[in-house]
């Protein structure tokens, strides 16, 4: 018997637990399909095969479509806990720091620099890994207070990990420190002792 279960869309850990349950409706030798859109589903969904003594292959068929083929042998361990199931992973680069100096990036066109920086911290939510700091001085405190076009993607990251430091000093210069919304406070002593235990600086 082949089976087929579509879990794309589903959050984390929905697909493990919807894969569970059809698996106990299965006979031994029957082949389970569970379709997944992302990687971290189909590490969760072949721990869950290997804990239950059943083998697993992945396919990746499209940019976040993955199909997991579960196929039931053995029997389920017994008296094993449950393997853990991951929904958010530590995505972050140990060391890597990128600094924001200014509320706009590069010299120029003021417009045009601050739609760079918007763009430069939306590309980097897409990485694969992201920065294990982001460190925001002089200028670059507008960029965590309120009223700034970058907050979104800024709480995103602080939600993945990574954290975000504003200076105070410069909090203070510029009438901000009321209006921080994203991220904690720092200092001078912090910010050069984050920067010399640092193993990569971005400085856009």
């Amino acid at each position: 018997m082949k089976k087929t279960i579509d879990c794309r869309g589903m959050a984390c850990p929905l697909p493990v637990v919807n894969a569970k349950k059809a698996s106990e409706e299965l006979q031994t030798g029957d082949v389970l399909t569970v379709l997944v859109d992302n990687e971290v589903a189909v590490q969760n969904l072949q721990r869950f095969a290997a804990h239950k003594g059943f083998v697993s292959t992945a396919e990746k068929r499209a940019e976040k479509e993955f199909a997991v083929v579960i196929t039931v042998s053995g029997e389920a361990a017994a008296k094993q806990p449950e393997p853990e199931t991951v929904c958010t992973p530590d995505v972050r680069r140990k060391g890597l720091m990128v600094v924001l100096s200014a509320n706009t990036m590069g010299s120029g066109d003021p417009k045009l620099g601050t739609a760079l920086m918007k763009s430069f911290v939306f590309a980097l939510t897409r990485q694969d890994r992201l920065p294990d700091t982001i460190l925001c001085y002089n200028s670059g405190a507008y960029l965590t207070c309120q009223g700034s076009d970058l907050l979104e993607d800024l709480k995103l990251l602080e939600s993945e990990g990574v954290t975000i430091l504003t200076c105070g000093t410069c909090l203070d210069f510029y009438g901000l420190r009321d209006k921080l919304a994203v991220g904690v406070v720092t200092n001078m002593y912090e910010i050069v002792e984050q920067m010399e235990t640092a193993q990569s600086i971005v400085k856009p």
